[in-house]
């Protein structure tokens, strides 16, 4: 482990400690730098956004692909960088490990992985607990972050009662932050809050309190998905519909400034 990966690490740690705060998802290394240079304290990525780089669907990128991709992300930002491995691309607990590995391997300050099986299944309750536990021993060897996800609400599995009790075993299990994707109402939130056992991540989705209304229930890290990658890519069809349908060119007027693409001149350290 380099000097700078481990400040890193600890600066990622502190942010858990207390408070809230707000951890966007980059999807290439211009996004990164945008988002470095407004001020975030960390970024993460995220994999919707990633595979839409490549022009895929989520699920549809390797982990060499990721691999590259973290050592990447990490090398243009000077912040903790968060890297969203997926259901950790593979399914025994021993696969899981060796990709934490590998991610810390790359300098990420932080890792996610998830309970789901990209076959179309969340993954048996014993088992999921096991890979976490598998996770949080290859991290500890690092120090890098483990975050533990139940992907419980993203695919129409509404039992708070089994998200919350996958948490606390993940956290047993040596998770330091937990996060259940799709639940976004209030007394949802402060369920995990009260229940889980540890820092809880919120995903911002449509119905979702504002980021003041998460901090008064006790969230501790907020993060956007895919969201942001999807924002500017739908920005850009509007533009190129009017483009193509009207031959207008209004959405010049939203074009980014000279001084905010500054960001993309900085060098890598």
């Amino acid at each position: 482990m380099t000097d700078r990966a481990g400040r890193a690490r600890e600066r990622f740690r502190r942010l858990h400690e207390s408070g809230t705060f707000v951890m966007p998802n980059a999807w290439d290394i211009g996004s990164a730098r945008l988002l470095e240079s407004l001020g975030f304290p960390a970024i993460a990525s995220t994999s919707s956004g990633f595979a839409a780089s490549l022009g895929r669907a989520d699920q549809h990128t390797s982990l060499d692909e990721l691999l590259a991709h973290s050592a990447r992300l990490v090398e243009a930002v000077d912040i903790p960088v968060s890297i969203d491995a997926e259901h950790g691309h593979a399914i025994d607990p021993e696969g899981v490990a060796e990709t934490v590995r590998r991610i810390a391997a790359t300098g990420a300050a932080g890792v996610s992985i998830e309970d789901y099986d990209p076959e179309g299944r969340i993954l048996p309750f014993e088992l999921a607990v096991e890979r976490v536990a598998a996770a949080a021993s290859a991290a500890a060897e690092s120090g890098i972050v483990l975050t533990a996800r139940a992907e419980n609400h993203l695919y129409g599995v509404a039992d708070l009662d089994d998200t919350v009790a996958r948490l606390r075993a993940f956290r047993e299990a040596g998770a330091d932050v937990l996060y259940a994707p799709g639940v976004t109402d209030v007394s949802g939130l402060q369920r995990l809050v009260a229940d889980a056992g540890g820092p809880v991540n919120a995903l911002i989705q449509g119905p979702s309190p504002t980021i003041a209304e998460m901090e008064s229930i006790g969230i501790r890290r907020v993060s956007t998905g895919g969201a942001l990658a999807f924002v500017a890519y739908g920005a850009a069809v509007a533009a190129a519909r009017e483009l193509l349908e009207r031959g207008t060119h209004a959405y010049l007027g939203s074009v980014l400034s000279l001084e905010d693409r500054s960001a993309f001149r900085r060098t890598a350290q």
